[in-house]
């Protein structure tokens, strides 16, 4: 849920040059038949994904994207590496996942990015585990994401003049590049479908976009530092500041914020739970646990907390709403959450520093 600054000029031409269909580090691995419900977890310094079986609440697969510390004794050219993975989207079908590679760590925050760094859209089989498509995006990026219907791939380009970059998803050409405000970070879609809703930590803004005609719609000011805005099924967004430590509400039929909850700590992600009508908040930094805030009297009250690992990330919910994953960037772990008791039942050991996580059944 980090970010990085990176002032570097966009250029199409790259963007459109820069497929490269399978990743050579998938090479070694055998293919997989992931056939189970599961987890894909994201693990940055693990350069991997940990599959966990849901049944089991187990790791049982762990998808290589192959050694980002050297080109594989010269056979893999530096432009096809893929080092620092970051989040993951499964499509709509279900057939294709969609995972973020900046290229560099970003879970210590804001510092380090340097002029000249790209980034990477990947495209992952979530059965075989093979990687059909590795794009090289001209600037570093921040997650890629599938638009509702699944016929492209959003993705935002780190840098002061900010732009999201739109692939067709079937040949990774570049469709179009959206101008959005400074530093962009996450790039997500509205429940309904019809926005896409991009974070600007630079700009303390957060700028909507029409998924159909690709325009902005409006700019939308919020508290410092916004990373990702999360969609809820109540039809709010909810913007996680991380310096402003805050959560922004938009309303996604008003385009505008319509409350905003003062945390007391640095969020590392917000999800809203669709039939408890609760608001889940990863306490990221130093933080082991999730905060639980319910509505009552008209706004968000801190309910409780569940403890977690250090530096606790992304949050899902399981689809009958029963469990909670998060991710622990700072333990190499996932924690598994009873939701109805509000405790922990186990963590699960994954890679070096997990980010995000999606769930397919």
């Amino acid at each position: 849920m980090n970010k990085s600054l990176l002032p570097v000029a966009l250029s199409p031409l790259l963007a459109l040059s820069g497929c490269m269909n399978m990743d050579h580090s998938q090479s070694m691995q055998p293919e997989l038949n992931i056939n189970y419900p599961a987890a894909y977890v994201v693990n940055a310094e693990g350069n991997s994904l940990s599959v966990i079986d849901l049944a089991s609440q187990q790791v049982k697969e762990t998808i290589s994207f192959g050694d980002a510390s050297m080109s594989h004794s010269g056979t893999m050219p530096m432009t096809d590496m893929v080092m620092w993975p970051h989040h993951i989207y499964l499509s709509p079908d279900g057939s294709k996942l969609g995972v973020g590679v900046p290229g560099m760590d970003l879970s210590a925050g804001h510092t380090g990015g340097m002029s000249g760094m790209t980034g990477r859209v990947l495209v992952v089989n979530p059965k075989t585990g093979a990687t059909t498509t590795n794009q090289q995006t001209p600037v570093m990026n921040h997650n890629a994401v599938f638009s509702p219907d699944g016929t492209e791939i959003w993705t935002s380009q780190m840098e002061e003049t900010g732009k999201v970059l739109v692939y067709n998803a079937a040949t990774m050409a570049l469709k179009n590049t959206i101008t959005v405000g400074m530093e962009p970070a996450e790039v997500t879609m509205s429940a309904n479908g019809l926005y896409a809703f991009v974070a600007n930590g630079m700009s303390n803004s957060v700028t909507v976009i029409n998924v159909t005609d690709k325009t902005v719609v409006k700019t939308i000011s919020v508290v410092e530092d916004p990373v990702g805005a999360w969609p809820g099924a109540d039809g709010n967004m909810y913007v996680d500041n991380e310096k402003g430590q805050s959560i922004s509400v938009i309303n996604v039929a008003k385009l505008s914020v319509v409350e905003t909850v003062k945390l007391g700590f640095t969020p590392g992600y917000a999800a809203y739970h669709p039939t408890r009508n609760e608001l889940w908040v990863s306490q990221a930094g130093t933080g082991t646990k999730v905060t639980i805030f319910e509505r009552m009297n008209g706004g968000w009250m801190n309910m409780g907390e569940v403890p977690t690992g250090l530096d606790a990330h992304a949050i899902v919910f399981t689809k009958d709403g029963s469990t909670a994953y998060v991710t622990n960037q700072g333990a190499a772990t996932v924690s598994v959450i009873d939701i109805a008791k509000r405790t922990k039942v186990k963590d699960i050991s994954v890679g070096k520093k997990p980010n995000g996580i999606v769930l397919k059944y």
